[in-house]
């Protein structure tokens, strides 16, 4: 089977499931879709095999491939959170994101001055003052590299497993915000600063200054990127009933 074949069959369906092409309960056929991608039977198994994985459609004998909602979407899931920021509710999953980013990074920044090896303190400080050279370089493809990079440390050097399992999904973030234009070439100085900060803190074994400084990252964060989701309007998961 062709990896990229493969690869192109997921993003397309992916793509046009999450910007609402293929609405919640679109019924398609594994013979239409070889036709529509020109591809085997076996690539439109493996990738619908992937989709189901991801909660975005279900397979019914008799009756093909039914397109799900979004609330039965996996909204962790990086390939999803890729797909949600290329479309119109871009504003809406980076509200979701940044949310979840302010109540997970500044816990993580004082669990990992607490608790980080040695190697991941050195490697943030390391990577801050990277960071801080290429932000003001304006070298933009490098600060996003070095930008994951600080955050996978921060999240990993917490020592919570849970935590670490973030990883893929803040670098997506971080990566739409740069892709869709939503990152400035040039940082401002003041964040830069922050982030040699939390690292500076995390090296010292200073939880309380690591957490306020994580903190001030989030707010910014925050604040920068509060007029795309303006007006946009929050989803509420419905409880399981008993």
């Amino acid at each position: 089977m062709s990896t990229s074949l493969h690869h192109r069959a997921i993003e397309h369906l992916g793509t046009r499931i999450v910007a609402g092409d293929l609405p919640a309960g679109h019924i398609m056929l594994a013979e239409h879709l070889e036709a529509e991608l020109q591809v085997s039977r076996s690539v439109v198994r493996e990738a619908v095999r992937v989709l189901q994985s991801l909660g975005l459609v279900e397979t019914t004998k008799r009756v093909g491939i039914r397109v799900l909602p979004a609330n039965r979407w996996n909204p962790f899931d990086p390939q999803v959170i890729r797909w949600r920021l290329a479309g119109e509710g871009r504003g809406a999953q980076l509200r979701s994101l940044a949310e979840l980013r302010t109540a997970v990074e500044p816990v993580a920044a004082e669990l990992a001055a607490a608790n980080a090896p040695e190697e991941i303190r050195r490697e943030l400080v390391d990577v801050s003052h990277a960071m801080r050279d290429a932000g003001r370089a304006g070298d933009v493809p490098k600060f996003l590299e070095l930008d994951i990079h600080f955050h996978s440390l921060l999240l990993t050097g917490s020592g919570n497993e849970m935590f670490a399992n973030l990883v893929g999904q803040v670098a997506e973030t971080l990566t739409g915000r740069t892709v869709h234009g939503l990152m400035p070439d040039h940082p401002r100085d003041t964040a830069l600063q922050w982030h040699v900060d939390v690292a500076e803190a995390i090296a010292a074994g200073n939880p309380a200054a690591a957490r306020e400084a994580s903190e001030r990252i989030m707010r910014e964060t925050i604040s920068d990127m509060e007029p795309e989701w303006k007006d946009q309007p929050r989803v509420f998961v419905a409880v399981p009933r008993p």
